[in-house]
């Protein structure tokens, strides 16, 4: 099992964090994992987020990696926080094989049949799925995924708590991305706490 996939396979919704205050970085962190979720990905939106990645990776049980990594040098800089994974929406080839070499999980984002020829060519075959909803939700990855077998993906986009066991329930989906665990708002570890073990334990359920 690779490194990224045993990421993958660590529970199955990693939440899709964005973050303001840096102050609420570690109750957060501590609050996700609380809840049964290790995985965080802390996406660089915001000023905070690698100062958060900073933090939160210093949380006991947390695996915090980088989003939204748009280029070579949020790539850099997310390494330098001390990512321990790396998500991007897209993929292109001066990222994607720079990404490859620095030995990073690396988790790049596809759409459609040309950004996986470009994945496999780089020797992935973890991608995820973005924006999922959007670019034709569970048809689409069906369709996707029947050429290009063993490939599996962590749909992100438009998932909740009540579609993710769908998405979950398909063979090539090891995960989904959600960004409800942490609302936007003043900072509720309880809350996030109870989101994170409802989703902690869905798993997928079989359309009928």
């Amino acid at each position: 099992m690779t490194p990224i996939e045993a990421i993958m396979r660590t529970s199955p919704v990693i939440p899709v964090i964005v973050i303001d205050d840096v102050r609420d970085a570690v109750p957060m962190a501590q609050a996700l994992v609380a809840g049964g979720l290790r995985v965080l990905e802390v996406t660089l939106r915001t000023p905070a987020g690698l100062e958060a990645i900073r933090l939160m990776k210093d949380v006991p049980g947390a695996i915090v990696g980088a989003g939204t990594v748009l280029n070579t040098r949020d790539l850099d800089a997310a390494l330098e926080a001390g990512s321990e994974f790396i998500v991007t929406p897209g993929l292109t080839p001066s990222l994607g094989k720079e990404a490859v070499a620095s030995g990073v999980p690396f988790l790049p984002g596809t759409a459609n049949a040309g950004d996986i020829m470009l994945g496999l060519d780089l020797g992935l075959a973890h991608f995820k799925f973005f924006p999922a909803a959007t670019s034709g939700g569970i048809p689409a990855l069906k369709a996707l995924a029947g050429p290009f077998g063993g490939i599996k993906f962590c749909p992100t986009g438009g998932i909740t708590l009540d579609n993710a066991p769908d998405w979950l329930a398909l063979e090539p989906v090891l995960c989904v991305g959600g960004s409800w665990l942490v609302p936007k708002g003043p900072l509720d570890p309880a809350a996030i706490e109870a989101a994170a073990s409802a989703a902690s334990g869905l798993a997928g359920v079989p359309a009928q």
